[in-house]
């Protein structure tokens, strides 16, 4: 049993699902760090799962197990949640009647907030980001799009050319003053739930896991790396400074899915700055390249990956964030096997299935086959419709 929240905790936490505000108490191992949330949502069932993960053609004597951050909900799934508990506690004890928030147009942090928005009864304004020829037409309904348009987000468009003009701050604010002047109170929410406060989510992630390696089915597993996508750089960070300061001592090592490494090694360490961490981003992660075409479009081989992985394991991973992840990964320890030989190691699926949607039809239509019409044998036909069910 931990300092904080214990695994009794964790499952008081499942039962008080949407209930009020809680306070918070940080692990004992992370009170240094500044600032330390107040209070906290309950929107994710946790604890998510782990639970070993049977890739092929692992390296020798390597053993995968995948943390199940995709189990955590259904429409309001994947790594995001974790985020928005701390976020829209935040904003519920600001007194904001709605939030705003943006990412690209299939972005898992958008659906995610305006499904956990409607939870708690504020409205939700989206920026999504798109290529200039496709603006004008609107958003589709298609994958996580469907989903926001369906709770009743608010949805805005805007092309490239203005997100590299203004930033994301810039159009976050512009919105922001918009609605101000017509008298409402809203709380903007950073790309991908990336601040120092949605970082807590990750730093109580790190906890969770620590708890559940002290169940029995885990009494002697111990990792020693934790693999994960990055992004907006709020997850590694979380899982890296709870695997530093708690008993995990894991190394993480990082798949960059939308930015160079450099940068995503920036992002981060402005994440542990904010936090007052007084480490160095460089010493606590990994980071690899495993952009391909770039954010949230895909290569045949990674659309391959994630149909192998799926037919092999049974775990669905989406295109934008662990697909690429996993691709990085397995290839990583095809080219690298002694650098994985005998590592027990901890993926991170983060979610965002609903992606998948997008490129279900027009990209991977020649990969899911195996199937035809059925050849009906007459002769077992039956006799009289009482048999017909």
């Amino acid at each position: 049993e931990f300092e904080g929240l214990t695994m009794a905790n964790s499952t008081e936490k499942v039962g008080g699902f949407l209930g009020k505000m809680k306070p918070y108490t940080a692990p004992s191992w992370a009170l240094h760090l500044n600032p330390i949330p107040s209070h906290v949502f309950s929107l994710a069932h946790v604890p998510t799962p782990i639970h070993k993960w049977n890739l092929p053609d692992l390296p020798a004597d390597t053993e995968v197990y995948i943390k199940r951050e995709d189990l955590c909900g259904v429409q309001l799934t994947g790594n995001k949640a974790r985020k928005l508990e701390f976020l829209l506690a935040e904003a519920v004890s600001l007194g904001s009647d709605c939030v705003i928030t943006m990412g690209g147009m299939q972005s898992n942090h958008c659906r995610a907030t305006a499904v956990a928005a409607k939870y708690l009864n504020l409205d939700c304004f989206l920026i999504l980001c798109n290529y200039e020829p496709l603006v004008e037409k609107g958003p589709t309904l298609s994958g996580n799009i469907l989903i926001e348009r369906l709770v009743g987000a608010h949805v805005e468009v805007a092309n490239l050319d203005e997100f590299l003009k203004f930033g994301s701050l810039g159009l976050l604010n512009s919105l922001k003053a918009q609605l101000e002047k017509n008298g409402r109170r809203p709380y903007i929410i950073p790309v991908g739930g990336s601040n120092p406060l949605g970082t807590w989510g990750y730093i109580e992630a790190a906890r969770e896991i620590e708890q559940q390696l002290q169940q029995p089915e885990f009494s002697e597993t111990k990792f020693d790396c934790i693999v994960a996508p990055c992004g907006s750089s709020g997850t590694i960070v979380g899982l890296s400074i709870g695997s530093w300061l708690s008993t995990l001592k894991a190394e993480v090592h990082a798949y960059s899915v939308g930015e160079e490494p450099d940068n995503c090694y920036e992002y981060a360490q402005g994440l542990l700055d904010g936090l007052q961490a007084n480490l160095k981003s460089r010493d606590l992660l990994h980071i690899q390249d495993a952009r391909g075409l770039g954010y949230a479009t895909s290569t045949t081989e990674e659309l391959v990956v994630i149909k192998e992985v799926a037919e092999t394991t049974g775990v669905i991973l989406d295109p934008v964030y662990s697909g690429k992840a996993a691709y990085g990964f397995l290839k990583d320890m095809r080219e690298n096997p002694t650098k994985w030989e005998g590592k027990r190691v901890l993926f991170i699926h983060t979610g965002g299935i609903f992606a998948l949607y997008d490129k279900a039809i027009e990209d991977m239509s020649n990969m899911v086959g195996k199937w035809k019409r059925i050849k009906i044998d007459e002769s077992v036909a039956p006799k009289d419709a009482s048999q017909l069910w």
